[in-house]
């Protein structure tokens, strides 16, 4: 009886802290999802981005998108994944195209904010950001030869964004977009927030860090390292990197282990919500979650191998 009662207030207790925060974390959202959904459409109806065509378009053309794409990846990059979403929903991007925004975003995203994080947990800023930019563009580079074969000729010559005529006609749809845009990110966040609460209620984490060591020695990472890379993977860097700088502050990790794990979570963080948001956009689950993981492991053996040449060089010296 009172195992049962103790069930029922865990129970109760991961529910409340996921609707709490799952709410909070909806409103959140609402505050860059309304004026960056806004300012997108005004941007499109005021014909800007063809103005500015001649600059965008080499580099656009490079990642295989219209001059047009980069709006939603620099809101992306300087806001986050919330920001990357309200901008694509107003513009005309195919799903093909849309895929390769959200692969780079989900890798290069709040890269200030993050940055900042990243420093004050274990390594440089700079490099840290360099290196997602670069696995973005990467990444992106190589998903596009696989998605859509075809797509290149539709990618390249997709028509510049025209201004509307009728202001009403397009303020109209943006309502009508945004809200519901709005209602499958609140369901989706406040199912996310409640597993993820009642995980934490329930002493979970701990358990699945240790059946995932064969998971760590295949990202190239300590196991001393499973918790920290389980909740950044999990929860996000904000949260990790809580986490990280309590773990720097005692010494138990060497700067070899902090950069390893600070350029796998780089790239692969938020593991859980931040793909699911690309889902409201109709996105294939498979290019939202699957590129990602393989370039942080490709980077973790990379740095792997460049600390054992480092390492070999100064022996030779």
């Amino acid at each position: 009886m009172q195992m049962n009662l103790a069930f029922g207030d865990t129970l109760k207790l991961g529910l409340k802290s996921g609707l709490k925060k799952g709410w909070g974390g909806f409103l959140w959202m609402l505050k860059i999802l309304i004026p960056i959904s806004f300012a997108t459409m005004l941007i499109e109806q005021s014909g800007l981005i063809n103005k500015i065509d001649f600059l965008i378009e080499p580099v656009m053309r490079l990642l295989s998108l219209p001059s047009m794409a980069a709006l939603p990846l620099i809101v992306g990059m300087l806001t986050g994944i919330y920001g990357a979403i309200a901008s694509m929903a107003f513009l005309p991007l195919n799903t093909d195209q849309m895929t390769l925004i959200a692969i780079f975003v989900l890798i290069s995203h709040n890269l200030i904010q993050e940055g900042v994080i990243q420093g004050k947990s274990g390594i440089h800023p700079l490099p840290a950001t360099l290196m997602r930019l670069i696995a973005s563009c990467v990444t992106v580079i190589v998903a596009a030869q696989f998605i859509q074969p075809a797509m290149a000729a539709d990618v390249l010559h997709t028509a510049a964004l025209q201004p509307s005529t009728d202001f009403t006609e397009a303020f109209q749809h943006w309502c009508v977009t945004t809200g519901y845009l709005s209602l499958k990110i609140f369901i989706i966040i406040m199912a996310l927030m409640i597993l993820l609460e009642l995980m934490k209620a329930f002493n979970l984490i701990r358990p699945i860090v240790k059946a995932l060591n064969p998971v760590l020695w295949t990202m190239g990472l300590s196991k001393r390292v499973g918790m920290l890379w389980l909740t950044a993977t999990v929860f996000g860097l904000a949260y990790g990197g809580a986490v990280i700088v309590e773990e720097a502050k005692e010494g138990n990790l060497t700067k070899k282990e902090l950069t390893k794990l600070h350029f796998s979570i780089g790239v692969n963080h938020s593991l859980i919500e931040d793909p699911a948001l690309f889902l409201s956009l109709g996105l294939s689950p498979f290019w939202l979650w699957v590129p990602r993981l393989i370039i942080a492991i490709l980077t973790v053996h990379l740095v792997n191998l460049w600390f054992r040449l480092k390492t070999d060089t100064a022996s030779s010296a």
